[in-house]
């Protein structure tokens, strides 16, 4: 038995320096020398990233994916969807399958700091939530005492439901399955109670329900749950075009540029704030070495961070979420873009 640990431990390390290896601080360089950007998203979250009937991916994360490759590469179109489980994402970006991973990811510092992986900047902020048959009567969580919930693993959902069990002192039985997708049959099919995950993800498979109305999400947050890309650790350049992408994305909102105003705004805005995001004046994108209108190709593609969010998540979608925390810090919300000067 010690044998096989020893040789599964070794494994995994084997994992990560490969992983270490293959982007080697490379991965801006090996993006654009390849033509395409490789994103890693979730195998199907309505809002997030899920095929539409045409085949094309839709949602918050594929549209950051469309904005990172636009950014660099200067076209949207040029990226390569990988689509990816909870247990399968850390593994494909440490090997280099893929160049980012856009797909409702948790930031916490024992991933940041343990899988050879860096987190790099919140896009989306949310909290573990349950939603259970509205005919079940139950309305908060002491309700759900001795219940059967359908959960993730490899999540942060697993182990935040299990803390909180614990805590209070409340049984449940987990059921776990790797697709959300499976999940949400089984709640519909009566074989699981309740499931268990961030409140974004509850609202987007609910809208896909046959009934969505016979479910209900209840009220309490358990968890804070900030999404953001993820990228490979020791690769600062790749690591600063992200980050800084995403950014710029909410200094547009911040600054009332738009996907239909950003051409006419790099031509004859006078503020130096606009000038700089749009590469009128080409500091930023000097500092990424990147072209000079790569936060304008980005904004172009897929819109400053208010229309991002409510194309796919927003109160006139099937997802209907409010912005509340995820609205800007001028407005009582907790996105606030970093100086970019």
């Amino acid at each position: 038995m010690m044998r096989k640990f020893a040789v599964a431990a070794l494994a995994a390390i084997g994992v990560v320096v490969a992983g270490t290896a293959a982007q080697a601080g490379a991965t801006l360089d090996g993006v654009k020398q390849r033509g395409i950007l490789a994103c890693g998203v979730n195998v199907g979250v309505a809002g997030f990233s899920l095929p539409d009937s045409q085949g094309v991916w839709r949602g918050m994360d594929t549209d950051l994916c469309r904005a990172v490759a636009a950014a660099v590469l200067g076209d949207p179109t040029k990226v390569r969807f990988v689509p990816l489980t909870a247990v399968q994402r850390f593994t494909a970006l440490q090997s280099g399958e893929i160049d980012v991973l856009i797909r409702q990811t948790t930031l916490s510092m024992t991933r940041d700091t343990n899988l050879g992986l860096r987190l790099t900047i919140a896009n989306l902020y949310d909290g573990h939530g349950f939603m259970v048959r509205r005919d079940s009567g139950v309305t908060n969580l002491r309700g759900m005492d001795g219940m059967t919930i359908c959960l993730s693993p490899g999540t942060t959902n697993e182990v935040v439901t299990a803390d909180y069990f614990r805590t209070n002192n409340l049984r449940f039985t987990p059921l776990l399955q790797e697709r959300m997708q499976d999940n949400a049959t089984s709640l519909q099919a009566g074989r699981c109670d309740a499931i268990g995950t961030d409140a974004t993800q509850l609202a987007a498979l609910r809208s896909q329900f046959t009934a969505p109305g016979d479910f209900v999400i209840l009220p309490e947050r358990i968890s804070k749950e900030p999404y953001g890309p993820v990228v490979r650790r020791d690769d600062q350049e790749w690591f600063d075009v992200v980050r800084w992408t995403i950014n710029a994305l909410i200094q547009a909102e911040e600054l009332g540029v738009t996907a239909a105003n950003a051409e006419e705004q790099r031509r004859t805005a006078q503020n130096p704030d606009i000038r700089r995001l749009l590469g009128a004046d080409p500091v930023l994108g000097q500092a990424l070495k990147l072209d000079p209108a790569w936060a304008y190709n980005a904004i172009r593609a897929v819109g400053n961070y208010g229309e991002l969010y409510n194309r796919t998540l927003g109160p006139d979608t099937p997802i209907a979420l409010p912005r509340g925390a995820n609205d800007l810090w001028t407005r009582g919300g907790l996105m606030y873009a970093w100086p970019m000067r």
